[in-house]
């Protein structure tokens, strides 16, 4: 059986982390540098790196389109930090929106500068009842969430750092640096669900593949994230 293929965009940032996670899952992580590469793929994280010249770079890469044709077909997409401020639909301090997907408004850099950059355990209800160790680096945070966003996990002072809007998830931190796997395989739960929806079934609830994934079992019930 072909292993599924994920792609990883490949301009700076954790990229190689990303694809080391991918590897460990049992997932071919494929490194987007030009449209081509996006043939065959499964799904795409964004990462981590710089907002501005990532997006400067999407554009000069003739990226922009086929990345928006990607997430309107139903692809799942998952961004990291910086990947989280492309996707998002507002920025706060008055950036243009590179894939205003996510019905969310971002405020970059929210915590200061690369040495204000720490590291906590956080509660992910839709990934199990097992901490998740996140590393914030100049990391975005979400200000306000629209109506169909579903937020996955805030820090303790109540500021949302994880969201998922239909087919694609956004962490303000970096899981791969901590070496975490679970947003790495509900993305590639989700992009087997997209592949192949099965045939003559009904639409699976938003959200059943995570909870059979975190609990093992299907049909248990998600401890839902408040928003």
């Amino acid at each position: 059986m072909t292993a599924m293929k994920i792609g990883v965009l490949a301009m700076q940032g954790a990229f190689a982390e990303h694809i080391q996670i991918l590897r460990d899952i049992g997932v071919e992580g494929v490194p987007i540098r030009l449209p081509e590469d996006l043939d065959g793929i499964s799904g795409l994280i964004l990462p981590g790196g710089e907002s501005t010249t990532m997006r400067k770079l999407v554009d000069r890469w003739g990226l922009r389109e086929p990345i928006e044709r990607l997430i309107e077909s139903g692809a799942p997409v998952l961004g990291t930090c910086a990947g989280m401020i492309l996707l998002s639909r507002r920025i706060v301090d008055g950036d243009e929106s590179v894939f205003p997907v996510l019905d969310v408004e971002i405020k970059r850099n929210a915590f200061g500068r690369q040495l204000d950059s720490f590291e906590t355990d956080l509660v992910v209800p839709l990934l199990g009842n097992r901490p998740m160790h996140a590393v914030f680096i100049r990391a975005p945070i979400v200000e306000r969430a629209g109506p169909d966003v579903d937020v996955l996990a805030r820090l303790d002072d109540g500021r949302i750092v994880a969201v998922r809007q239909r087919n694609v998830l956004a962490t303000a931190f970096h899981p791969e640096l901590a070496g975490e796997t679970r947003f790495h395989s509900l993305l590639a739960t989700m992009a087997a669900d997209h592949d192949e929806p099965g045939e003559g079934s009904a639409p699976r609830r938003r959200g059943s593949a995570a909870r059979d994934m975190a609990s093992g079992s299907p049909g248990r019930n998600r401890q839902a994230a408040s928003s």
